[in-house]
């Protein structure tokens, strides 16, 4: 790893359920260790009890890097929200990187935002575009791009989350102010980060690829199914009411959703990757 030299220290945030495939865990873990800028602080939260191959990989990591990786077990499941709202309390830097278990950052991830977010003091939450790639045959799928100026940013986030989740990287002192995470059951990050936007936050989005997103059958099941097409109405509904989006805005976006529960599942992926990417 190259030295930090006169970057910020970061921390990175992360939550693992037992759900999770231990394979996945390890190549995630690898890909942060492995950062051209190293972190000093990489808290890891477990939503509740675990599986003795996920232990096993945690543990092999704790002995590897004793003095940076804070695990962090949760007695119960909590969540997203709850997981998220422990490590924030727990990282010791302004800056967090968040990062999704089951993902992969290129080794040039946190230095590029590290170094965009240092040189933009302004700036309070960074995102990046994703590649999705098979978890089969490890082919790319397509390239989410998000908006890059925060105008566009504000403008986008009536509708949708403009930032790719796994690629979230904001200051502590914002997320503290705007009361970090709701207990919403689906869409957390979203609501989150139009909670940072209410709150003065400025957001910007780095145009390359800093992140690997792992798609399986697993993730179009889970975006059709019906509890997570009724949290997505919630939240939304939830940011209308607050007054940042618009009727048409809270309408449309819950139209399209609905469309894509009932139509048939394998139309899903083609409807993702087609139209919403």
């Amino acid at each position: 790893m190259k030295d930090n030299g006169r970057l910020p220290p970061y921390s990175v945030l992360m939550s693992v359920y037992a759900g999770e495939k231990a394979e996945y865990l390890r190549k995630c873990l690898e890909s942060m260790f492995s950062q051209t800028l190293a972190a000093d602080d990489f808290v890891l939260v477990c939503d509740g009890a675990l599986n003795p191959t996920l232990d096993k990989v945690i543990n092999e990591y704790r002995k590897k890097y004793p003095e940076t990786l804070n695990v962090i077990r949760l007695k119960k499941s909590c969540g997203v929200g709850g997981c998220a709202n422990a490590g924030i309390r727990a990282c010791k830097n302004e800056l967090i990187v968040k990062m999704d278990s089951d993902d992969i950052a290129l080794p040039n991830r946190c230095e590029t935002q590290v170094r965009f977010m240092s040189r933009h003091p302004d700036i309070a939450v960074c995102g990046a575009f994703i590649e999705e790639f098979d978890t089969d045959t490890d082919k790319t799928i397509s390239v989410k791009k998000t908006p890059v100026k925060n105008k566009d940013i504000r403008r986008y986030a009536k509708r949708r989350n403009p930032f790719n989740n796994p690629t979230l990287v904001y200051r502590k002192s914002f997320a503290v102010r705007c009361g970090g995470y709701d207990e919403v059951k689906r869409c957390e990050d979203y609501d989150f980060v139009v909670r940072l936007l209410q709150n003065g936050a400025k957001g910007a989005n780095i145009p390359q690829v800093l992140v690997r997103y792992r798609v399986t059958g697993e993730n179009y099941r889970r975006r059709r199914n019906w509890s997570n097409t009724r949290s997505f109405i919630e939240v939304r509904w939830r940011i209308f009411r607050s007054g940042y989006s618009g009727l048409l805005d809270f309408i449309i976006p819950c139209a399209m959703q609905m469309f894509i529960f009932l139509m048939p599942e394998k139309l899903t992926g083609y409807i993702y990757r087609t139209f919403l990417r």
